[in-house]
């Protein structure tokens, strides 16, 4: 999977300008978190490099679309009507512009697609939001948000818009505040509303950084639009970024990536699976997938950073459902040696079972699940199968913790 570097001269007469994103700063400043930036130890011994977190995960409502929700209906408040906010999201900027109503005062209408997360339909609604289900995909939920807003409704567009996308800018203002001598900056892309704020902002205040976007492989529009210099729409494939799967990169945020972003990579998924897990177990961060992938392109080793680079990711979200995030643990810790299962037919007798687990333990395993089966077929009526999910510390554990239970005769040589 390579990355494709793209340098444009262009007016950014018509694009957003430093005064746009102060403003924005300016208005959404009472109403938002200034999210930490911190420097990361394990990521920077890793990989050579300065490495720093911008935290959206710790915004309101778990991600940074609350700032260019807020943006948006704070600045056209006097324009919005009894009808009041429509929004179209399959998550994230659903629960940012339920917020940003209820900070306004206004009624707030989401439309959600068909197959959208419960939890994230709840959290919505938490926030005093309708939902309406409506569209298989994304695209087609815009499609009718647009519809209730030919009704009356304002549309907060989740990120072809001016005042959305300023208000994500306001984040690479922050960065810049506190680390103004950083040489990259990596943000997840879907629509590229967030990266088009935050390169705006950067590049805008005349800083040198790089900015680079990351995509999932499984719905690689920006990728595509950025290698062709033309949008186009993708069919997107399964994947655990569902906040930055969608089909076509927005036609504002397009043109501020000609115009300012350096580069865009892909990852896969078990790379931003591997992401997931390290920054639960070494910076205890619940992380959704999006949020996960300037982790797992800068681990990836396709970007090439110079040694001792200053280097900040933006960690755009922690709305991650729990039983996703459980799966991605799990399939992490197997990738990585860290799991196993075995299977076993032990006598159905007391003591039996003790004595399986006691070798397990011996052997330094740490037992996580057990299930006992007394209906397989094949299995005489005096016995038992039991499965056993083992945490391990890598491959040599496993390879010990076989040997044990092969010299115990659970197991054949």
């Amino acid at each position: 999977m390579n990355d494709h570097l793209f340098i444009m001269e262009v007016d950014c007469a018509s694009m957003l300008t430093p005064e746009d994103i102060a403003d924005a700063a300016d208005l959404i400043r009472p109403h938002i978190h200034r999210t930490p930036l911190v420097y990361s130890p394990t990521f920077s011994a890793m990989t050579g490099c300065e490495v720093y977190l911008k935290l959206e995960t710790l915004q309101k409502a778990g991600s940074f679309k609350v700032r260019g929700a807020v943006h948006s209906i704070l600045k056209n408040r006097k324009g919005i009507g009894s009808a009041g906010v429509v929004a179209a999201s399959a998550g994230n900027h659903a629960q940012g512009v339920a917020l940003a109503a209820g900070i306004a005062g206004v009624r707030a209408t989401i439309v959600m697609p068909v197959g959208s997360s419960v939890a994230k339909q709840e959290a919505a609604r938490g926030y005093g939001a309708e939902i309406v289900i409506a569209g298989r995909t994304l695209q087609e939920s815009i499609l009718y948000a647009q519809v209730l807003a030919e009704r009356g409704a304002f549309l907060v567009h989740p990120y072809d818009d001016k005042h959305v996308i300023a208000g994500a800018g306001t984040i690479g203002t922050e960065i810049l505040e506190e680390l103004g001598d950083v040489a990259y900056v990596i943000v997840p892309v879907g629509g590229g509303g967030l990266i088009a704020g935050i390169a705006a902002a950067i590049k805008g205040a005349g800083s040198p950084a790089r900015i680079i976007g990351v995509q999932a492989a499984a719905c690689d529009a920006a990728y595509r639009a950025f290698a062709f210099e033309e949008r186009e729409l993708v069919s997107p494939g399964r994947t655990i970024a569902d906040g930055i799967a969608v089909p076509i990169v927005g036609e504002r945020p397009f043109g501020m990536i000609r115009a300012f972003v350096d580069r865009i990579g892909i990852v896969s998924e078990e790379e931003m699976v591997q992401a997931i897990l390290l920054l639960a177990e070494r910076k205890h961060l619940v992380v959704e997938g999006a949020g996960s992938a300037p982790l797992a392109y800068l681990l990836s080793g396709r970007g090439m950073f110079p040694k001792q680079s200053r280097i900040v990711l933006v960690i755009s979200g922690g709305n991650i459902d729990l039983p996703l995030f459980q799966r991605v643990i799990h399939q992490a810790q197997v990738a990585r040696d860290r799991s196993m299962t075995i299977s076993v037919v032990v006598d159905d007798r007391p003591g039996s079972l003790a004595k399986l687990l006691g070798t397990i333990a011996g052997a330094g395993g740490n037992i996580h699940e057990i299930i006992q089966k007394r209906d397989e077929k094949g299995l005489h009526p005096t016995e038992i199968r039991v499965e056993v999910e083992i945490e391990t510390r890598g491959l040599l554990h496993q390879e010990r913790i076989r040997s044990h239970l092969t010299g115990a005769g659970y197991l054949s040589g």
